[in-house]
């Protein structure tokens, strides 16, 4: 069986994965505490409406999820510039979570404008 060059799901459940790394790193305090209960719902918010997204019932449904996706990711790309900001964490991988975001973003956007555009 030949395997997916790209798979947007896996890489989503991914991103999830990653973020999370970093929330359990984000410090005990109430501004930290605050953001990663934020990142945590909007991170996994992705992976979840893209699930449905692939199960949509009509195209105007499969574009509404794509764009809950879309403000998700959003959502989390403004918390990633508070932790980055005010330097709540020290992992490396902040920045590469930052561009994953920046790049799923270009993705769900360019996915919603194509199948606007192809909306009968």
């Amino acid at each position: 069986m030949k395997e997916k060059a790209f798979d947007l799901e896996d890489r989503l459940v991914l991103y999830c994965c990653h973020t999370i790394d970093l929330i359990e790193s984000l410090p005990a305090s109430k501004p930290g505490i605050y953001i990663a209960g934020q990142l945590i719902r909007s991170c996994h918010s992705p992976a979840f409406n893209y699930g449905e997204a692939q199960a949509a019932e009509s195209r105007s449904d499969f574009i509404h999820k794509m764009r809950i996706c879309l403000k998700e990711l959003k959502e989390c790309r403004t918390a990633l510039k508070i932790i980055r900001h005010k330097k709540m964490a020290g992992l490396p991988e902040l920045e590469t979570i930052y561009q994953e975001t920046e790049e799923l973003i270009a993705i769900f956007a360019k996915s919603i404008t194509t199948a606007t555009h192809n909306k009968p």
